[in-house]
């Protein structure tokens, strides 16, 4: 690699910082990347080295593990939140894009953050990091992806109740989730001809409209108009036949109609080592798919391997 990894710190009371040690203790010189954050908030169980400029993190991360300083006020507290830092958690996120869009790191790989202490002490008005991001890379829509070696699925619809899904998958949405996704794997995945199976929304992806209409009147027309345009798509599938090992062969990345439906398989398959990849964005992001982990902060319980993953993966999407 030619230019390292950037790391942002995430929340400094969550397991944050010991995943960024952990990391370092794990890669050593095989993956060059820094942290950016405050270094009196790091656990100090590995060295650490002071850069001037990202471009030393390949060169000095033999010595320890490289850190782009962000001061922050006063001390970190495992386990609990302070408002104090938030504008310091909000900054690390702001250099992170800054150095991947200036080229000085090769992409972002992001640490978990709390929105509520990002609200309560610097206004953060955002719904989550991935929005947060997309502002700031002038991104019109992005979409999330959840990521292994052994599965890739895309929800189309997220964060909202069930009972809210039929009205909320429009013909648009499913459109542009496909057409962002497509584009992603070709750009950042570099599979030239991805081939993507899209589920169903109801069981047996309706059953000919006896268990429910949307599969034929929502999905099925937007699959015919772009394959119409050349894209490899299969669907819509019933969901529950389409993540055995023998299906999942058949495809690159599963389209699914909401969130537990791409979730619950990935989880399954590759609890410990999914990763949060968002597509639509100008450049490489990727995140450990985990929270702040407040309840084992500090106790040297923090398992290492979806930040491992994450980063392993930004390094190789932003050489792909």
């Amino acid at each position: 690699m030619s230019r390292p990894v950037a790391l942002s710190c995430g929340e400094p009371a969550g397991i944050g910082p010991e995943l960024a040690e952990a990391a370092w203790t794990a890669l050593g010189t095989d993956l060059p990347f820094f942290w950016i954050g405050d270094p009196a908030h790091l656990p100090g169980k590995v060295p650490h080295v002071v850069l001037q400029d990202p471009a030393e993190a390949a060169e000095r991360c033999a010595g320890g593990l490289p850190v782009w300083p962000i001061a922050m006020p006063g001390p970190r507290v495992p386990g609990t939140p302070q408002a104090a830092h938030a504008a310091g958690v909000i900054h690390a996120i702001e250099e992170g894009v800054r150095l991947v869009q200036s080229g000085k790191a090769s992409a972002l790989c992001t640490l978990p953050i709390h929105k509520q202490a990002l609200a309560e002490g610097a206004g953060f008005a955002f719904p989550g990091h991935t929005e947060f991001l997309a502002h700031l890379a002038g991104a019109d829509e992005v979409v999330m992806m959840l990521a292994s070696d052994r599965l890739r699925v895309v929800p189309v619809t997220i964060h909202i109740a069930i009972a809210d899904v039929p009205a909320a998958l429009t013909p648009g949405l499913l459109e542009r989730r496909i057409r962002i996704t497509h584009e992603a794997l070709v750009s950042q995945f570099g599979i030239a001809k991805p081939r993507l199976a899209v589920a169903g929304l109801n069981p047996h992806a309706g059953e000919g409209g006896r268990m429910g209409k949307e599969d034929a009147a929502v999905i099925a027309p937007v699959l015919d108009r772009l394959r119409a345009e050349g894209m490899d798509l299969r669907g819509p599938l019933p969901g529950d036949t389409m993540f055995h090992e023998r299906a999942r062969a058949g495809y690159d990345t599963a389209i699914c109609m909401y969130h537990d439906q791409a979730l619950i398989p990935i989880k399954t398959l590759d609890f410990d080592e999914g990763v949060n990849v968002t597509l639509g964005l100008p450049f490489v992001r990727t995140s450990p798919d985990h929270g702040t982990a407040f309840d084992i902060a500090g106790k040297g319980l923090a398992n290492p391997s979806s930040t491992l993953a994450a980063l392993r993966m930004a390094a190789r999407l932003s050489t792909a």
